[in-house]
């Protein structure tokens, strides 16, 4: 019940953040700031709420994994901005970060808290493009890291199965756990 009244809400604040955005670039760029930190909250709180520790951890997880893959690919691709502001244009941080909190809430608790953050995570893609600091392939390839790495580093909250991924400098493998 909990999760689909924030699931809701989150819809509503998209939807509300888009009408003044529109006015402008400036607009745009904070309402997408706003919905991405509020995504980020939302990521943590719902976990925290329900005293799912593991779950906040987990977003913990994804989220600074997703922050560091980014930011690895702007330095190593450096690419203008549209709006010509400096050159860490590829990919969206904002966008990234976004679809990072939002698979993790989809992946650890269902589609009804990943649908509307899914729908709140584009916003924030689209926010992006109108302020002029992405184009759409920055956008979505940020969309892609924060949905990939949210999927890889969260399980469900549930699971009778968990099949983690590893890696060290002279192996990689993936462990498989199953609960009866």
């Amino acid at each position: 019940m909990l999760l689909k009244r924030c699931s809701a809400v989150a819809t509503l604040f998209a939807l509300g953040l888009a009408a003044p955005a529109a006015a402008s670039e400036k607009g745009w760029d904070d309402a997408g700031t706003i919905a991405k930190n509020a995504l980020v909250v939302a990521a943590f709180a719902v976990p925290a709420v329900q005293e799912d520790w593991d779950g906040a951890l987990q977003a913990g997880g994804s989220i600074g994994g997703t922050i560091l893959v980014t930011q690895g690919l702007k330095e190593i691709f450096p690419s203008r901005r549209p709006d010509g502001s400096d050159d860490r244009s590829f990919p969206s941080g904002h966008t990234s970060t976004s679809f990072a909190a939002a698979a993790t809430l989809h992946n650890r608790y269902g589609w009804e808290a990943g649908l509307p953050a899914y729908v709140v995570a584009s916003f924030v893609g689209l926010s992006r493009v109108e302020a002029r600091k992405h184009r759409v392939g920055d956008v979505l390839v940020g969309a892609a890291i924060g949905t990939a790495t949210g999927h890889l580093i969260t399980r469900k909250a549930n699971a009778r199965v968990q099949i983690v991924p590893w890696g060290d400098t002279k192996s990689a493998g993936i462990d498989m756990t199953l609960r009866f």
